[in-house]
């Protein structure tokens, strides 16, 4: 068994509309020092298999078939 993770995050130059309402938000309650904010979804998965190598392959397939928009977002895969 296999943990995995998934860090699904949005590409460089398009629009975070929750990150920039948490950024504004704790500016106006006084964070000021805060000068950026990004969200990203994570995803865990247990898995079955053999082999990381077959793992990561497998996992790969589930974020371009499903867990993520290739067109909008990048994704890292943290295999344990």
């Amino acid at each position: 068994m296999y943990k995995v993770t998934v860090v699904i995050k949005l590409k460089k130059g398009v629009l975070n509309p929750e990150g920039r309402t948490i950024l504004r938000a704790l500016n106006f309650l006084g964070y000021d020092e805060v000068k950026d904010a990004k969200t990203f979804k994570c995803i865990e998965l247990t898995i079955e298999g053999k082999d990381k190598e077959t793992i990561q392959e497998r996992v790969e397939e589930m974020c371009k078939k499903l867990l993520a928009n290739p067109v909008i977002h990048d994704y890292e895969i943290l295999l344990e």
